[in-house]
């Protein structure tokens, strides 16, 4: 399928081509490459370029090749056994050209999520007590089982114990290629039915537990200036942990002062290891809320993707008595709720990735 110049798709790959010759003139250029901090950003920033600039180029050879062939054809002059060729190279290198154009409209769709190869996942107890922050133990064990399938990273950033071994509250850093685009559409509210461990009669009961995933910027895309527009409160930790978290002011809570955003870190007994690691989790909930404000100004248009993460949305319903896991966003039903909650997320991802997918596409202007 031939494809104008005045195509949007093709508009893009070509602005995206330009900007990746123009920072591979950059990194030659011998005042960058004396700057190791500079260099180090502008060959991260052209290896993802790369990604897409490749297969473009390849489209670009394909299209020629059909191209030239067809003007073999068009060619009155031209002999039988030369125009059989010509025929069967517009056919081959068509077929070429339309399977990297397939491919590259998906890339290009997802390139922002494929980058971010770090998040900070929230998962807290909400509503159903004791029970809840038992699910919320299940969710953080879930997940960690998925991530240790895919060789992802886990770092407990926070935790709230509850009094009988779940989390109120659990803050992870999970880190790995591609980790958003495959943790990204967890975000919202997950409710589960089943009977409690502290159910005593045998009746079901219907909790729920919030997950938020936010991409975790690298500090140099957002501008905190943390002696101006940051409050910092210290205190002393409370919980378990003994006469040091009693005694020494550890605990941290930071406010933007900007965007009324606080987090606070109690986990380390360091108060300097809790400032760091509530520094890294304000940039993140910062960042959700730039791009969160981006992203209601183009519902318009996308209000049916599913990578939002609205933590007011109920996203999944987890059934234990009929082994049934429910993604109410994609209508989908799956009879193996004891695999799901081994890790076992690949069928319920993959469908996901799959709609979302399909929906940009759509919407791609």
């Amino acid at each position: 399928m031939e494809r104008s110049a005045s195509d949007p798709v093709l508009r893009k790959l070509e602005e995206l081509r330009e900007q990746y010759e123009s920072l591979t003139a950059e990194m030659n250029s011998p005042e960058v490459a004396g700057d190791s901090v500079r260099i180090v950003k502008l060959s991260r920033e052209h290896g993802q370029l790369r990604r897409l600039v490749e297969p473009y180029e390849r489209y670009r050879k394909a299209i020629t090749e059909v191209a030239d062939s067809r003007a073999i054809l068009e060619d009155k002059q031209t002999d039988a056994e030369l125009r059989e060729l010509a025929e069967q190279e517009v056919e081959t290198a068509q077929a070429r050209a339309d399977e990297l154009m397939t491919h590259l409209r998906e890339v290009l769709v997802t390139s922002d999520e494929a980058r971010v190869d770090s998040v900070i996942v929230e998962i807290r107890a909400g509503t159903g007590g004791d029970e809840a922050a038992l699910f919320a133990r299940d969710l953080y064990e879930m997940y960690l089982r998925y991530c240790e399938s895919r060789k992802f990273s886990v770092e407990v950033l926070d935790s709230s114990p509850s009094d009988l071994g779940g989390f109120k509250e659990i803050v992870l850093n999970i880190r790995g290629a591609g980790v958003y685009e495959h943790l990204g559409y967890e975000g919202g509210g997950h409710r589960v039915q089943r009977v409690p461990e502290t159910e005593a009669q045998g009746r079901i009961h219907t909790s729920a537990a919030t997950v938020a995933v936010l991409p975790e910027p690298e500090e140099v895309d957002i501008q905190v200036d943390w002696e101006k527009d940051v409050i910092e409160h210290v205190s002393r930790a409370g919980g378990p942990g003994g006469q040091n978290v009693n005694k020494v002011s550890s605990a941290i809570k930071l406010e933007h002062v900007p965007t009324g955003i606080t987090v606070s870190m109690r986990d380390e007994k360091s108060q300097h290891k809790n400032r760091a690691k509530a520094r890294r989790l304000l940039l993140s909930r910062i960042y959700d809320d730039i791009v969160q404000r981006q992203c209601s100004a183009r519902d318009a248009t996308r209000r049916n993707m599913i990578g939002s993460g609205d933590r007011s949305q109920r996203v999944r319903t987890y059934n234990f008595p009929q082994n049934r896991c429910t993604d109410h966003r994609i209508h989908l039903d799956l009879y193996s709720l004891d695999r799901i909650m081994q890790g076992e997320l690949d069928d319920l991802i993959q469908a996901l990735r799959k709609y979302d997918l399909e929906q940009r596409l759509q919407h791609l202007a």
